[in-house]
């Protein structure tokens, strides 16, 4: 791991902890409601691991907290500034891609706006999110393909794509140049069961 992708694991594996101990789970605990192993959840905490986005947004999910939580400290702010170049990199693609997680809302309903880069060759495969998601996304350069439960559109700058994130999708750079777009993903409900088993 590169510093600043070190830097986002150790703050990621203290607001996990803090948020575990918070509601009194043990590890196990957590790990059984997030779905990971807990080695996995253990090396998340201790910042040594650079999990998948997949298995951030199961973490987050069973905390009830939304992705955007785990990145970055609670503030009681009701306007957050994220300047150019300080979005949270929670994927590098094997050419040089990135998606970066710019922007959040808390939860119960959660809004995330990303900054994806596909270089060529890119591809970033997602699991289904929990029932509900929707996703929006628009392409600013280059070419896209996507695959949304097994159905491919081909998206090119300016086009536009609504879709449930709640089945398997990717995003996929099949072009020789460069391709960046954004994507905004709305999770209803979340924490809302973490929530009440907590009462």
């Amino acid at each position: 791991m590169d510093e600043s992708t070190a830097a986002l694991a150790l703050a990621i594996g203290l607001r996990v902890k803090q948020e575990r101990h918070a509601r009194g789970w043990t590890l196990d605990r957590l790990a059984e409601a997030a779905g990971v192993s807990r080695r996995m959840l253990i090396n998340v905490e201790q910042g040594s691991a650079n999990p998948s986005v997949g298995t951030l947004l199961r973490i987050s999910d069973a905390l009830g907290v939304g992705l955007h939580a785990l990145v970055e400290p609670p503030q009681a702010k009701p306007v957050k500034v994220t300047r150019s170049g300080d979005g949270a990199i929670l994927w590098s693609g094997e050419h040089g891609g990135r998606g970066v997680l710019v922007a959040g809302t808390q939860p119960p309903d959660v809004v995330e706006l990303w900054d994806w880069t596909l270089q060529p060759g890119d591809r970033h495969v997602s699991e289904a999110h929990m029932a509900g998601t929707k996703e929006l996304l628009q392409v600013h350069n280059g070419t896209i393909a996507v695959v949304v439960a097994g159905q491919s559109f081909t998206l090119d700058a300016g086009d536009a794509l609504a879709f449930g994130g709640d089945v398997p999708h990717s995003y996929t750079n099949e072009s020789m140049l460069p391709a960046r777009f954004s994507l905004s993903v709305f999770e209803p409900g979340v924490g809302t069961i973490a929530r009440s088993e907590t009462r």
